[in-house]
């Protein structure tokens, strides 16, 4: 193919965006094409469960970038639009229609969609999931005028959901499988904290028990659980997360697994072809492991370095990660990935839903959350950075300033 190069990205979210900001921000002045599926410009989906749900933001508000910036850096934005195959030999995606758009270069930045409901009654009117912004706008719809909720999954987008509806007026039920909300992630005891804080905003929970069926007579009027529990409902929202789109990258020949594997640069299995944000399971080399993560910013981040490595860039990508949850007026936040864990260390109090808790492995924190401290969750990245195990002690000293002692243990690491 002749000059000039042409980078192809296929999807339109975050992290798409954030990568084609980046190239245009480092001069990359050729062809860029950028196919999505939803008809939106690329957007935020974090304000889906908090300020857009509850009507507080509009649209607008979320769009990474206006319509106009796109035409100011030549961006060809194919929106609603559908990538059929790649061709990773002859460097070319086709589209829907037929058309065949080569490329130099090409990022998956394909994101996810939610799993299927697994249960009988999923197609009952009213029995609703949130993963887009039309989805957003049938659930505050759907659950206006104090209309009774129940919410399967009490997980991140599950918890903000909740916490939204409520302060909309909705009454909410929310049923999960294990014995706490947040119970993977944060575990028992902090997911306690979580559960008390949505109880006392009224919400009631059905821990540890498993959806059997959604009934009602052509709409959702009733959930049932296999440990017998009948929950009467005007609308049902599924939350149980979602899974990575990977079927295109499986098509063209790419290694997949739990996501599109890419290595420290991103780079898929195939030249020239990257992968970015939702879709990524990412070879870590902080972690040493492979992550897939879902995080706003992580899609930023993997964004940016996505374009750099497009453009020749040899730097790994070795972000600890972050994110946050609002939840009413409690903020939480968390650096680091911990699956697992040994033990959780705990500085400040659960009771008094003012603490940061370390999860760690082998001596080593491999993650922080923190609610209403998010400063100290922050200046706790080198801790997870350096790799190095920590004393105890420390970690529940209020008076150990968490940023001076993660550089010593950078320091150690060095």
């Amino acid at each position: 193919m002749s000059e000039p190069r042409t980078f192809v990205v296929v999807g339109a979210g975050l992290a798409a965006a954030s990568a084609v900001s980046t190239l245009r921000d480092k001069g990359f002045d050729g062809r860029l094409v950028v196919i999505g599926d939803e008809p939106s410009l690329p957007y935020e989906r974090p304000p889906l469960s908090k300020e857009y749900l509850r009507g507080e933001s509009d649209f607008d508000a979320a769009l990474v970038r206006p319509a106009a910036w796109y035409r100011e850096n030549d961006v060809d934005l194919r929106l609603g639009g559908r990538v059929d195959a790649i061709d990773v030999a002859a460097r070319s995606v086709t589209l829907a229609e037929g058309e065949e758009v080569p490329f130099h270069t090409l990022l998956l930045a394909t994101g996810g969609r939610n799993r299927p409901v697994p249960f009988a009654g999923a197609d009952l009117e009213g029995v609703l999931q949130l993963r887009r912004v039309e989805d957003a706008d049938r659930i505050r719809e759907a659950a206006s005028g104090g209309a009774r909720v129940v919410i399967v999954g009490a997980g991140f987008i599950g918890l903000e959901v909740a916490a939204s509806l409520r302060s909309l007026g909705a009454g909410v039920d929310v049923v999960e499988v294990f014995g706490r909300p947040l119970e993977r992630v944060l575990g028992t005891e902090v997911g306690a904290v979580f559960q008390a804080v949505h109880s006392d905003h009224g919400v009631v929970f059905h821990m540890s028990e498993h959806v059997e069926r959604l009934e009602g007579d052509g709409r959702v009027e009733r959930l049932v659980t296999s440990e017998g529990t009948t929950i009467h409902c005007d609308v049902a929202v599924v939350g149980i997360g979602i899974q990575p789109n990977v079927e295109l990258a499986a098509a063209a020949g790419l290694d997949v697994d739990n996501g599109v594997l890419v290595d420290e640069r991103l780079a898929t299995s195939a030249p020239a072809v990257f992968a970015a944000g939702d879709v990524a399971n990412h070879a870590h080399p902080l972690f040493g492991r492979r992550i897939r993560v879902e995080h706003y910013d992580n899609a930023i981040k993997q964004g940016v370095l996505a374009a750099r490595s497009m453009l020749g860039g040899t730097e790994p990508f070795a972000d600890p990660h972050w994110f946050w949850s609002d939840q009413y007026d409690q903020d939480l936040q968390y650096v680091g990935f911990a699956d697992r864990w040994d033990e959780i260390i705990v500085r400040g109090s659960l009771e008094d839903r003012s603490f940061v808790a370390f999860y760690v492995r082998d001596g080593v924190v491999d993650g922080v959350g923190g609610l209403g401290r998010g400063r100290e969750v922050r200046r706790a990245r080198d801790l997870v950075r350096a790799r190095r195990p920590v004393d105890p002690a420390q970690l529940r000293d209020e008076d150990v300033d968490l940023k001076t002692l993660g550089r010593s243990l950078m320091e150690e690491a060095e």
